[in-house]
């Protein structure tokens, strides 16, 4: 049967496959990826690493450590616990950047980890951005990260797989982003919801590498589990560029060829040449669950927001509504390189920010600030009014200075624009390209640069409808209960993000306590809802629950909150994932959403609704107030996984055997 691209590289990386077995959507594999990356999160996983009793890493060369999210804390703790991941680096053979490097997976394109055709995995949700290489990036969670540490490999289900058809040429002003905001914004409904998704067509070869990182970056928020571009003529121009250029940067335990010249241990010519000759592709006729066209014409630059990335505008209609902006930003993972802080350079170069703006820029790497100072883009920035910052993520992810405040409007070149993630969740934040934030910092109001066109995105989708559950019979391993029951504890919203369930702002507190967590589960949703919650409540969100960051405390949280499960329409599968892997279950019943929301409405935010749910495991139904909505079965391996209390426990189950 032909195979999508995805689907060759997880054969690839897949390991322990049964004889002759080929890899297809749906399956539930046993991964080995080429690297797993952390960040600022890697003390928390060195916890989760000595909890389940390991005490070296089974493959060195395979993690990456990159400290990029909270750089501009120096406060004691901090320096501790980055000198502490840095002695851990060393004591365990791993490659380590250390703060001010730059932001992790800008280090993993860089340095040649995310390399095309490998299957590369990071504990952070913006691994997509790796798919603009060619690379299968997809998120763990913490603990996928540990167990691969310990034993090299973790469990991957391939998803469904997409293919969005390019046709065309942007015109002269739009960019990736543009591309990808108004992809968000065209194609709304979740048609890509937890599916890979494969760029095919005659625009992508007229696309760029800066523009492919973006775009496959900002699939997460598209809702998608990974963005992949093929392997192509503009793939090997940048890898040949970066073989040229980069050096050996006194990375410990990395050796330099045999003949000692110091060629780089993976960006070099010798492994370019190697990729050439063996390029993976789709097979012609190989399936794919959904098709989007899009003609490239038609994208005009749009701004996406505020608070959420399916409404998009074109900037030269919110121009006309003279919308006022405090705060301006040039940051983060997916809009911070060298051609997007030139883009922004042009549109400000001799001028000046509005009064009453501020506008942040950081490079998404030292490399790229050192490239930006010799082009002068950097200085124009400096020259027009910019604040710089170090190269790190900042005030993207709610830290650091620069936040937005009660009452304020932000426009941004990041990934996000959830409520609360970039400061307070009175503040309105909205998401646009390089020289459109550029642009609204001179005019001090949203506008786009100067020759902006303005017109009605073309595109279609076909989707090919899943087939719904029916009756089943599951087999249930020893110790998975048949059934479990609770009151129906009921929050409407569908795209609930993990900042609203739980803040950023103490995502990277490593001792914040499970009590703690208990706590602020929901805050920047119903600052009500850990008052309200009971133990052994059930929880009904809406469609597409825990979308955005990868951080498992949005699944813990309701755990320590005594929350039984979670029943959605939909979930992101990153959410699912971390769920999962901590023994907690969340279950698809989109019946019982629908009722719950047609009989509650959107009058309050959280509803104690009285009523009791009754899950039956066995014949995978739940039934609620005299109805009865099926679900999809709970397989043998997820109830593997909630039997031995989380992956944790199972690793450290596997170590002990």
């Amino acid at each position: 049967m032909p195979q999508t691209l995805t689907e060759k590289i997880a054969q690839r990386f897949a390991v322990g496959l049964p004889a002759g077995h080929e890899v297809h959507s749906g399956d539930t594999i046993s991964i080995s990826p080429a690297h797993v990356m952390t960040h600022d999160n890697t003390g928390a996983v060195m916890k989760k690493f000595r909890t389940i009793g390991a005490s070296f890493m089974a493959a060195p060369r395979q993690p990456v450590f990159t400290l990029d999210h909270n750089v501009q804390d120096r406060s004691g703790e901090n320096m501790a616990k980055y000198a502490a991941i840095e002695v851990f680096a060393g004591d365990m053979g791993v490659d380590f950047y250390p703060a001010g490097r730059g932001i992790g997976h800008q280090i993993m394109c860089e340095e040649g980890y995310a390399w095309p055709g490998t299957m590369v995995v990071a504990s952070d949700s913006h691994s997509n951005m790796y798919g603009g290489l060619g690379c299968l990036g997809t998120p763990v969670v913490r603990t996928d990260a540990a167990a691969i540490w310990a034993t090299g490999t973790t469990w991957w289900q391939v998803p469904p797989i997409a293919n969005v058809d390019l046709r065309g040429e942007l015109p002269s002003g739009s960019t990736g982003k543009d591309l990808i905001i108004v992809l968000a914004g065209l194609f709304n409904h979740d048609e890509v919801l937890n599916h890979v998704i494969e760029f095919t067509g005659d625009g992508v070869v007229r696309l760029s590498l800066d523009d492919r990182l973006t775009i496959a970056n900002m699939t997460t928020e598209w809702g998608a589990l990974a963005g992949l571009f093929p392997i192509d003529a503009v793939t090997f121009d940048w890898l040949s560029d970066r073989a040229d250029r980069v050096t050996i940067r006194g990375l410990a335990g990395v050796p330099s060829d045999a003949d000692g010249n110091g060629r780089h241990p993976r960006l070099n010519a010798g492994r370019v040449d190697t990729l050439r000759e063996d390029i993976p592709v789709a097979d012609d006729g190989a399936h794919y669950a959904t098709l989007i066209t899009l003609d490239l014409a038609t994208v005009w630059p749009h701004v996406s927001g505020p608070d959420n990335l399916k409404t998009m505008t074109p900037a030269v209609e919110l121009a006309r509504r003279d919308i006022a902006i405090q705060k301006a930003y040039l940051v983060s993972c997916v809009n911070s390189r060298a051609s997007d802080l030139a883009a922004a350079a042009a549109v400000v170069r001799g001028k000046q920010i509005a009064e009453g703006v501020e506008f942040y820029i950081a490079a998404a790497s030292s490399e790229v600030q050192s490239d930006s100072e010799a082009s002068g883009d950097w200085q124009a920035l400096l020259d027009a009014g910019a604040t710089p910052l170090p190269p790190g993520c900042g005030p993207c992810i709610g830290l650091g200075m620069g936040l937005l405040e009660d009452g304020e409007v932000g426009i941004s070149a990041t990934n996000r624009n959830f409520k609360g993630r970039m400061g307070s969740r009175e503040a309105k934040a909205y998401l646009a390209s390089p020289a459109v934030v550029a642009a609204s910092a001179l005019a001090g109001k949203i506008s786009p640069p100067e020759g902006a066109g303005s017109g009605t995105p073309q595109g279609a989708v076909t989707v090919t409808p899943e087939s719904a559950a029916g009756d089943v019979t599951t087999p249930l391993i020893s110790g998975f209960p048949a059934e479990a029951e609770g009151e129906i504890i009921f929050c409407y919203q569908d795209n609930l993000n993990t900042d609203g369930i739980f803040p950023g702002k103490y995502t990277y507190l490593d001792d914040f306590t499970a009590q703690q967590q208990a706590q602020v589960v929901m805050e920047n949703y119903d600052p009500q809802f850990a008052a309200m919650a009971k133990s052994g409540d059930i929880l009904v969100g809406g469609y597409n629950f825990g979308i955005g960051s990868s951080r498992e405390q949005a699944a813990t949280a309701f755990m320590h909150r005594g929350i039984r499960l979670v029943i959605a329409g939909s979930f992101s599968a990153t959410y699912l994932r971390n769920a999962l892997n901590n023994g907690f279950v969340g279950l698809v019943v989109p019946g019982l959403v629908d009722y719950l929301q047609q009989k509650y409405g959107t009058a309050a935010l959280t509803v104690r609704t009285g009523l009791q749910a009754k899950i039956d495991y066995e014949h995978a139904h739940v039934e609620v107030d005299g109805r009865s909505y099926p679900f999809k079965a709970v397989g043998t391996p997820a109830q593997e996984l909630v039997v031995a209390g989380g992956l944790e426990a199972w690793v450290k189950g596997k170590i002990e055997d």
